[in-house]
């Protein structure tokens, strides 16, 4: 099979007209969208209702378009990261997995595009920030890694979204958390965000060569440990890890590669080009958002306001600023900086980058058209 990746606007907080359009086209039937990953305009945080407006929407064209129950439909992967701060765009990409003659025939050796998804066992409460919560997303990263491990190059986790959620289903999940006998976390970005990324992280070399004796659960307290090919977003309405793993693979018919890397910090524009080189992509020395001439697909970028409150050994205040929380306003900076780069603003950027990349810094991918 061959994958198609389109990115699409959302023009409003519940828009699924992007997605109508491309199955109009005929760019792939409703049946053949395996998984989603977008930007929604809220404030992206645990009182960030665009998220399930965006996955209402669009698991609602895939039901009145295709022929799938709601109970498959409910178990396609869509990562949705709130806010769209500064210039970003809300927008989403689209997966789709479509017959080979759909694609383009490779080369012997050419490594294209190809797509895993999964889903972990349920999340309880009291495994929130905890190696319970690591050790069940490494499950589901193990059952959706059915390419070969040197073709991985990008993994993006959530918890999964279903049709039909609202605050009712939080408050019983409050109940829950006082029935059990373990003390749970309080539900929070704080621990999930920073944790997610250690199932993917811990499969890699380069995780198990810098790896410390097991100590509990103070890995996600240990920020010289982290992954440069995961995204991870979370949100407390949901249950579950649900895994996007994107990678490159000889026999692809796939007419888009993947490729990745890392920022530095929150102005290394040269990460997001490294990461759009790691593609095959031939650019200039110093290259211009021109020469990309229209092959980007979508960049896919993790952010952090550095703790250390320096930036390239300036003092840097938003982690000071009480009117402004720091994720916002680094959001905002890295969705400038990155548009800028790549010419375009409608670009993935998502904040609570601890364990993704290194401190300030963030994980980079880039997907773009090869043919």
């Amino acid at each position: 099979m061959a994958i198609e990746v389109h990115k699409v606007e959302i023009l409003s907080v519940s828009d699924g007209s992007g997605l109508e359009r491309l199955i109009e086209d005929g760019a792939f039937g409703a049946d053949e969208v395996i998984a989603v990953i977008g930007k929604t305009e809220g404030n992206g945080g645990v009182n960030d209702f665009t998220r399930i407006l965006s996955d209402q929407a669009f698991r609602g064209v895939l039901a009145d378009r295709g022929t799938r129950s709601l109970e498959e439909i409910d178990q396609i992967p869509m990562a949705w990261s709130g806010g769209c701060d500064g210039v970003i765009t809300p927008h989403a990409t689209v997966f789709a997995r479509v017959a080979d003659d759909r694609g383009s025939a490779p080369t012997p050796g050419d490594k294209r595009m190809t797509v895993g998804i999964a889903m972990s066992d349920v999340l309880l409460p009291e495994d929130i920030g905890r190696p319970a919560m690591v050790e069940k997303g490494r499950g589901g990263v193990c059952a959706g890694r059915w390419l070969p491990p040197a073709s991985r190059t990008w993994l993006t986790c959530t918890t999964c979204r279903r049709r039909r959620r609202c605050s009712c289903r939080r408050r019983s999940r409050t109940r829950m958390r006082a029935e059990r006998p373990s003390t749970p976390r309080t539900p929070s970005t704080r621990w999930t965000s920073p944790t997610a990324p250690l199932p993917s992280a811990s499969r890699s070399r380069a995780w198990r060569d810098r790896r410390r004796p097991e100590r509990g659960g103070d890995r996600a307290c240990d920020h010289s440990l982290y992954s440069s090919v995961a995204s991870c977003s979370s949100g407390v309405e949901l249950d579950r890890a649900q895994i996007v793993l994107v990678g490159n693979t000889e026999g692809s018919h796939s007419r888009y590669r993947v490729g990745h890397g890392k920022m530095e910090d929150a102005l290394d524009q040269d990460g997001i080009w490294a990461a759009i080189r790691s593609t095959g992509l031939k650019l200039p020395e110093r290259p211009h958002h021109t020469d990309l001439r229209g092959r980007l697909v979508n960049v896919f970028l993790k952010c952090e306001a550095d703790p250390r409150g320096q930036l390239r050994g300036r003092r840097q205040l938003p982690l000071d600023d009480s009117d402004v929380h720091h994720h916002r306003q680094i959001k905002g900076a890295v969705g400038g900086v990155t548009a800028a780069t790549v010419g375009d603003s409608a670009v993935f950027v998502s904040v609570a980058a601890l364990h993704q990349g290194p401190l300030g810094g963030g994980p980079v991918a880039a997907i773009v058209r090869v043919d």
